[in-house]
């Protein structure tokens, strides 16, 4: 029987009356394209991929899976093209095999846990289709058979990237036989020394011990189940040997002391008979309370489940069993391919998307290592981390974004210099916009430019809060320093009325003083404050000139600041800046502030202090350092307008009820706009005269007690 007889008598064994067609097209024309290309051991390059598709059909993989893989590497090594792909097995076939290819593109670099942990989430994140995934599990996994074909320093990187991301990949996957032979395999060839050692002193002690003492115990174990009426399977196996090491390292032991070297595997029937036989093995022998573990009721996140206990065995040798039902241990040692072909322990055709994944309906979180979130669906398309997405530089190293990032966020992510002269990007090859959104896998080229600096703007699109960050403090600076360059002007032109000059005067320790004394920490800050117009010329001048050769001012200078300007005429706006009322103020369109809403002012150079509401998007967008304490003057009444819309009915005399409520509660009608829709209803826009908050509420609320009126609210002005 040769490899594709045995591939499809395989697959129908689980599959059974399930055209297999696909698989053996997908042979036929695999042994086409990879004829006459070797392996690196000198064997035939189609080797690879028949050994890739038996690992999947071990996990019981369904026919697509299976055809993919015996072509995985195909368009990697530029055998074929997509389209020729398409023509002969089908788009589906085609995705995973483009799923599998843009995973090889990435490059692993040796770094932190964190930095190893993002790998993992990258890879499950571009995948999009789990079996991309477990088609890229068996393909390490042949490769790392075969590792002893690769030069030495290709051996120590490739299992290095197996043992930090592959085999815990398998292990998150709850694909535990898969994991193990990784972790050995990686054992193998990066401690080699401590392999050969450990492999000689486990072979010499099973040898020497195991075998008959395993016999004896399976035997006393099935005779306790037998006449207690439960049937089950009893199995001895051995732990794997970098499990072996690692507990070895850890508790600074040799392997004599190990007692769960050898340990129990009961399969029953069911739950119950996993809990009668725990009574069973703790009634024979005495067991030791800190080693019980119950995984049945407390599942492990990768849905394992089974009963741990440790026990004093025969012959006073303590041993580990676990019991499990025979689901369980299908689902322990095929993990998230157990779920692919069955539902709740029955047998699907494997063609209904609703039986497919199954455990992620039940599956919350990762590890507790890993800090992200699952979005539970049925289908095989998963986006594990919906706020998140990965994307690569040109040479293939992954950066983590967060969702919605566009190729700015991505330069700052490189560096913050990038970023600043970023002028454009591609994506992909292709030029795009700075606005542009990043998916997972896009790879990002940065465009810089010595003369670009970052804008403003940038900031309304921006999704990383690094990027943001670095746009806000350099924007920041920069309005810092036109500010000292204008208080400079502004000072020195002042100073010359007095026959000083401000670059003689700046190293003057009065000028340090004076900052001290206004609460500064130098004087920068305080031509900082000057610039922002938070001090007038004026007040510096008359402190650090001596009071007789400041003469009286009959007018201010022309660029007088904000605070001296704003007296000059009383606004009776209702508004108390520090203390100080009757200013030159103006309430921003934006908002639409009025009294007994929380207010903060902002400087505004030449147009006085403008007052926002305080949770207004745009001041939060505005400059700390020229926001100025203000307050509402309820001593002094000011009405305000304010737009309101009216959402009714349409029907006879309700406009009419309308505009005689907002009358009746004392509210003038500045300006109106009705306009009707299709499907009978009314939107009505109203600018009223109120007087504060309260008022314009109680408006509100007496228009919302007419009768076909259902809804009231308060307009703010979008820009």
């Amino acid at each position: 029987m040769n490899c594709l007889d045995e591939l499809l008598t395989a697959v129908a064994d689980y599959l059974p009356d399930t055209d297999l067609s696909l698989i053996r097209n997908a042979y036929v024309y695999s042994e086409q394209v990879h004829c006459g290309h070797l392996n690196r051991s000198g064997g035939p390059l189609f080797d690879h991929p028949v050994a890739v598709a038996k690992v999947l059909v071990r996990l019981k993989m369904d026919v697509t899976t299976i055809a993919a893989a015996l072509v995985h590497d195909v368009l990697s090594r530029e055998l074929t093209t997509v389209d020729q792909l398409r023509e002969h097995l089908g788009e589906p076939v085609v995705l995973l095999v483009e799923g599998l290819t843009r995973i090889n593109t990435i490059i692993f670099q040796k770094g932190g846990g964190q930095q190893t942990e993002s790998f993992r989430k990258m890879l499950l994140a571009i995948a999009r289709d789990f079996r991309t995934i477990l088609i890229k599990l068996a393909d390490r996994l042949h490769n790392m058979q075969i590792l002893q074909a690769f030069p030495a320093n290709e051996q120590q990187r490739i299992a290095r990237e197996t043992m930090d991301v592959y085999a815990p990949l398998a292990n998150r996957l709850g694909i535990s036989w898969m994991k193990s032979s990784l972790e050995d395999l990686s054992f193998k060839y990066l401690y080699a020394d401590s392999y050969a050692d450990l492999e000689r002193r486990v072979t010499t002690f099973k040898t020497d011990q195991c075998d008959e003492y395993v016999q004896q115990v399976r035997e006393q174990i099935d005779t306790k189940l037998r006449s207690q009426g439960i049937e089950g399977d009893v199995y001895g196996r051995s732990k794997h040997l970098y499990s072996i090491y690692k507990k070895i390292q850890r508790q600074h032991i040799d392997i004599d002391q190990m007692y769960d070297l050898i340990a129990f595997r009961i399969i029953v029937g069911s739950v119950r008979e996993c809990y009668a036989a725990l009574g069973i093995i703790h009634e024979a022998w005495k067991p030791i309370a800190s080693r019980f573990k119950d995984f049945i009721a407390m599942p492990k996140s990768n849905m394992y489940q089974s009963l741990h206990t440790s026990v004093i065995g025969p012959y006073g040798k303590r041993m580990e069993v676990q019991i499990r039902t025979t689901e369980m241990h299908r689902v322990a040692e095929e993990g998230i391919a157990a779920h692919w072909m069955y539902k709740e322990g029955k047998t699907t055709s494997g063609s209904v998307d609703d039986n497919r994944f199954s455990w992620l309906r039940h599956m919350v979180e990762w590890q507790r290592e890993v800090n992200a979130s699952l979005e539970v669906v049925s289908e095989p398309h998963v986006d594990l981390f919906p706020e998140e997405v990965y994307v690569f530089t040109p040479q293939g190293h992954v950066r983590e974004l967060p969702r919605g990032a566009c190729p700015i966020d991505f330069a700052y992510a490189i560096h913050g210099d990038i970023g600043h002269r970023c002028v454009g990007a591609k994506v992909n090859n292709k030029l795009v916009s700075l606005k542009t959104e990043l998916f997972n896998g896009d790879v990002i080229e940065v465009l810089t430019s010595p003369n670009q600096t970052p804008s403003k703007d940038w900031l309304n699109f921006v999704q990383s809060s690094k990027a943001r960050n670095r746009i806000r403090h350099w924007v920041k600076t920069q309005e810092r320093e036109k500010s000292i360059e204008l208080a400079h002007s502004i000072l020195d032109k002042e100073l010359r009325k007095y026959g000083r000059s401000l670059n003689k005067l700046l190293p003057d320790p009065v000028m340090l003083e004076t900052a001290k004394d206004l609460g500064f920490k130098d004087v920068q800050e305080v031509l900082a404050a000057v610039g922002y117009g938070k001090l007038s010329a004026r007040q510096i001048v008359g402190r650090v000139l001596p009071a007789d050769t400041v003469r009286p001012q009959r007018k201010l200078p022309g660029l007088g600041r904000v605070l001296d300007k704003i007296r000059k005429k009383p606004s009776h706006s209702a508004i108390r800046i520090q203390g100080i009322d009757d200013v030159l103020v103006r309430f921003a369109k934006c908002c639409n502030p009025l009294p007994g809403d929380d207010i903060v002012g902002f400087i505004t150079r030449g147009h006085g202090i403008t007052i926002h509401a305080a949770d207004c998007s745009h001041l939060l967008e505005t400059d700390v350092q020229r926001r100025v304490e203000v307050e509402w003057d309820l001593n002094t009444s000011a009405s305000r307008n304010v737009k309101i819309n009216v959402y009714c009915h349409d029907k006879k005399g309700l406009l009419a009820d309308i505009t005689a409520c907002i009358s009746n509660c004392e509210a003038g009608i500045s300006s109106a706009r009705v306009n009707t829709t299709k499907d009978n209803k009314g939107i009505n826009e109203f600018e009223i005269e109120v007087k504060n908050v309260e008022h314009l509420k109680k408006v509100m609320k007496e228009l919302k007690g007419l009768s076909g009126v259902y809804r009231v609210e308060r307009l703010r002005e979008r820009f």
